[in-house]
């Protein structure tokens, strides 16, 4: 596949690696500035859908970690760009917890009182309180009325500080079976997502490395496509995932052990 043990930039994962609800992980802020230190590039990949890049970016700089919102890709960014290359000018029922600021850029957002038959596309960002039956109802409505299903990730759980939560996966299964259609999923471990961040970095796939907490979502995809993958054993790992399918290249017990993996020590 062509993947190397001397990566020239870094794609990393935000939530299980570098914070758990924006706190720092032990180690992460001494490991970015190891990495900037050595002159390495990198971008943060991110299924993170209740925030805007410029928020993500103020929470992290809050939590001891210096980063700018430009070095952030999120699905919701990568969405935007779907939607206006296969479904231009679409109206679209978005059901997503938080508020994701300008990165969906100029999407049609139909109104609260919209018809199911008005409804082109319906976008499952990420999940909480918003996703009520109520409005769980309504998408499904949409969607027997012929609208397409996109959505921003497909990932199952998310690790917090009170232990794992579900997420948009969960319920976007429930929808592709009532409603029999199959989503658009256009986050990790989608290869548009890695794709991007090596354009981000001027890289090929050989040259790069990915760092994630989700053996599926994060590593496993990001091998696929030639990308070394770096699994920490933090966020959403269990030991019992390496039992089955292809093993990470790498296996890290946290983001914190990266500058020594990477050869590079601190002044």
């Amino acid at each position: 596949m062509g993947r190397t043990a001397t990566p020239r930039g870094l794609l990393l994962d935000i939530d299980g690696v570098l914070v758990v609800s924006w706190e720092a992980l032990p180690g992460a802020a001494d490991a970015l500035g190891a990495v900037r230190d050595a002159g390495l590039p990198l971008r943060l990949l991110t299924n993170t859908t209740s925030r805007s890049r410029g928020a993500i970016a103020a929470l992290l700089r809050s939590a001891g970690l210096a980063v700018d919102a430009e070095e952030i890709l999120t699905a919701t960014a990568a969405t935007a760009a779907h939607l206006a290359r296969a479904h231009p000018g679409a109206r679209c029922l978005l059901v997503n917890e938080g508020d994701l600021g300008g990165d969906l850029g100029d999407v049609t957002l139909v109104d609260d009182d919209a018809a199911p038959d008005e409804v082109d596309v319906v976008v499952l960002g990420g999940a909480g309180p918003a996703f009520t039956y109520a409005t769980l109802n309504r998408a499904l409505a949409c969607l027997l009325e012929g609208a397409a299903l996109v959505a921003m990730h497909r990932n199952l759980r998310w690790s917090t500080r009170e232990g794992m939560a579900l997420d948009t996966g969960a319920f976007l299964l429930g929808l592709e079976q009532a409603a029999g259609v199959t989503a658009t999923v256009v986050g990790k471990p989608a290869p548009a997502m890695f794709e991007a961040g090596c354009a981000a970095l001027g890289l090929t796939a050989g040259d790069v490395a990915m760092v994630g907490d989700d053996l599926d979502t994060d590593v496993r995809a990001a091998q696929a496509l030639g990308i070394t993958g770096v699994q920490v054993r933090t966020g959403k790992f269990r030991p019992e995932q390496l039992a089955v399918g292809e093993p990470p290249d790498v296996l890290l017990d946290s983001v914190g052990d990266l500058p020594a993996w990477l050869g590079l020590t601190r002044s």
